[in-house]
């Protein structure tokens, strides 16, 4: 971080904080007219509910009592307990950490760029002031999720590695804080192997040291859920694989193009020509640390290619490849730039091209508000205004199914089989056969179903609809959340 720091003075860092502030300020107040203080995805619940019995009863568990690794982040709950502890209002420290998240974004990616593209520093500011405003990136941080912290630990490790001399432990070490904050922090020892390998005399020890950077947190990360769940990894990586898993019937390169489809809206297509001319550039040059880092890129969204091709919230999964892409892709252009030989010209196409970025840039930002205001609305009027009415209109003790958790947690903490398998990783074998889902509920003793009927053909039909959610625009057809008193299913 002090590395990256040192590349501006310290009015522009000070004034990448303030942008970074400003353009989440300009979707939260935007969102909060419309909707009120919210987020824009049920997930953000399910951390805040697990700091929350952290900071209350010392429990790793969404439903006091009962242990779980159902919370993908570890790092991120820890660092949403101090709020908890506060007893702040839920939605304003995640949107701190957001802030930092981003506003350290901006330092590495300037960092980055004047590494990558020494000859043009200069341009550095404005890269990192683009990413400050990419919608991608402040949707984000907004999120009340870790996307874009672990996008920074991202950029960070591969950062560090771009040091004339770089530190083998502490970029094993980088790798593996960003596993705790996300599983796939894995795909970083690939590329950082490859850098070390290529700046160190000692392969080896290089070697050796990375990985033991790496296993100081490996080690007791894979023991950790091994002990709540008797699984090496959080459940929420088996049971979204198990839910989306009719989806990996498609042709591998369209799931991989769908993946790559969020870096490429809005200025990360402006950015394309450049990413093309500094892959090329790089291959031309046999410049293998460069590519180590477009390796990254493009291995990152194979992984969910492969695995978890799901492409809604905008690529949220996709999105911590966006900061390193957009470096790429600006270092690329300005480095073309630099090689044509009419500096009239360089100057007429680089301001051209920075004013069409930043046009780009704010014209998306504009349509991110609304994107972001309209997601706030949904989990507003759905989950939460479901999870409230629970909570005054059903016993403390009622024991509830539901596919959405993250609000009900929060806001209705009740006995709970969650549907997607997530706190419930029993039901993950046949989350998708609605008669055994059923079967299932009678016999855990369940009074109360909290669904949309869109998502289940079966289980709301002949249920008593106690409540049903407010009205919204439906744009994929769940209907509006309902609660329902449970019936047995047996006759």
């Amino acid at each position: 971080m002090a590395r990256a720091s040192s590349a501006f003075p310290k009015p522009r860092v000070f004034l990448l904080g303030v942008l970074a502030a400003l353009s989440m300020a300009g979707y939260a107040l935007y969102s909060n007219l419309q909707a009120g203080p919210g987020f824009p995805l049920d997930d953000a619940w399910i951390h805040l509910t697990y700091a929350r019995n952290l900071a209350q009863h010392g429990e790793w568990a969404f439903i006091p009592g009962q242990p779980s690794s159902a919370a993908t982040s570890v790092v991120w709950v820890l660092l949403l307990t101090p709020g908890a502890w506060l007893g702040a209002v839920p939605t304003l420290w995640p949107w701190v950490l957001g802030w930092l998240s981003l506003w350290a974004l901006g330092l590495l990616a300037a960092a980055a760029f004047g590494r990558l593209a020494p000859q043009q520093a200069r341009w550095a500011p404005w890269a990192a002031a683009l990413l400050m405003i990419e919608y991608h990136l402040v949707w984000a941080a907004l999120s009340g999720m870790e996307t874009a912290l672990f996008a920074a630990l991202c950029l960070a490790a591969l950062c560090l590695v771009l040091r004339p001399a770089p530190h083998a432990l502490a970029a094993g070490a980088l790798a593996g804080l960003a596993m705790l904050v996300r599983p796939e922090g894995l795909t970083l020892l690939a590329p950082l192997a490859v850098c070390l390998l290529l700046a160190r005399r000692n392969k080896l020890a290089a070697l050796a040291q990375l990985l033991a950077g790496f296993m100081l947190f490996l080690i007791p990360y894979l023991a950790f859920n091994q002990v709540l769940s008797g699984t090496w990894w959080p459940n929420t990586l088996y049971a979204k694989q198990a839910e989306y898993a009719a989806l990996l019937v498609q042709p591998l390169w369209l799931r991989w193009a769908g993946q790559a489809a969020a870096p490429l809206t809005g200025l990360g297509l402006l950015v394309l020509p450049g990413f093309v001319f500094f892959v090329v550039h790089a291959i031309q040059r046999r410049a293998w640390l460069r590519l180590a880092w477009v390796a990254w890129v493009l291995g990152f969204l194979l992984l969910f290619a492969l695995r978890l091709p799901v492409v809604y919230q905008y690529g949220r999964y996709a999105m911590p490849v966006l900061p390193v892409y957009l470096v790429l892709g600006a270092a690329g252009a300005a480095e073309a730039l630099a090689a044509l030989h009419s500096a009239a010209w360089r100057r007429r196409l680089a301001a051209g091209w920075v004013a069409a970025a930043a046009l780009v840039a704010l014209a998306f930002y504009v349509l991110g508000a609304g994107a972001y205001q309209r997601d706030v609305t949904f989990i507003q009027t759905q989950m939460v205004t479901s999870a409230q009415w629970v909570a005054a209109h059903t016993p403390a003790d009622a024991r509830l199914a539901a596919h959405d958790i993250g609000a009900l947690g929060y806001f209705a903490p009740r006995p709970l089989v969650d549907l997607a398998g997530l706190v419930s990783p029993e039901v993950v074998p046949f989350m998708q056969d609605e008669a055994r889902l059923a079967a299932y509920l009678d016999a855990a003793g369940v009074q109360y179903l909290v669904a949309f009927p869109g998502w289940y053909s079966q289980l709301p039909q002949g249920r008593e609809l106690l409540y049903q959610a407010p009205a919204y625009i439906d744009e994929a057809g769940l209907g509006r959340m309902g609660v329902y008193r449970w019936i047995d299913s047996q006759p």
